[in-house]
């Protein structure tokens, strides 16, 4: 038998059309999400990590880290296979937080091609992604812009 290798499944920044949207499947946020990325990120606020504080507090409970949804997101759009194997760099974001995750809330993301931008010399272009993460309520939780550097073809 022959040697399989890997063949990227993401689009190439050619096959990127604006107005394109895409959206990913689910995701629970778990108490393992939360401490696991307080563990990562040093961020042991008790807003996240103790229970019968929050539970005196803004929401009642414990909320998961902002940035940890931010990444829970951008790990759901890969998994879209959209981008997967020809990203090159995340080269900005600019997101608003809107509202609480808690814990044991499923979250998928919505995307739409908003702007795309070739730069030849660095081997792809810009792809402006508008965004927004929701909430099995059907409220968004948190909405922005990513910008990605994607290969090109050529």
């Amino acid at each position: 038998m022959g040697e399989t290798t890997y063949q990227p499944r993401g689009l190439y920044f050619e096959d990127f059309e604006v107005g394109q949207t895409v959206v990913t499947a689910g995701r629970t946020v778990t108490e393992s999400d939360v401490m696991l990325f307080a563990g990562l990120s040093g961020d042991f606020n008790q807003i996240h990590t103790d229970a019968e504080y929050a539970a005196g507090d803004t929401f009642g409970q414990r909320i998961a880290h902002g940035l940890l949804v931010q990444s829970i997101a951008t790990g759901l759009a890969v998994r879209t296979g959209v981008i997967e194997g020809t990203v090159l760099a995340f080269r900005e974001l600019d997101c608003k937080f809107s509202l609480p995750v808690f814990l044991g809330d499923t979250v998928h993301v919505k995307i739409e091609v908003i702007e795309k931008k070739a730069l030849p010399r660095l081997g792809g272009g810009n792809i402006t992604m508008k965004y927004s993460v929701i909430n099995q309520h059907g409220k968004t939780v948190q909405r922005g812009n990513w910008v990605m550097l994607v290969k090109s073809r050529a």
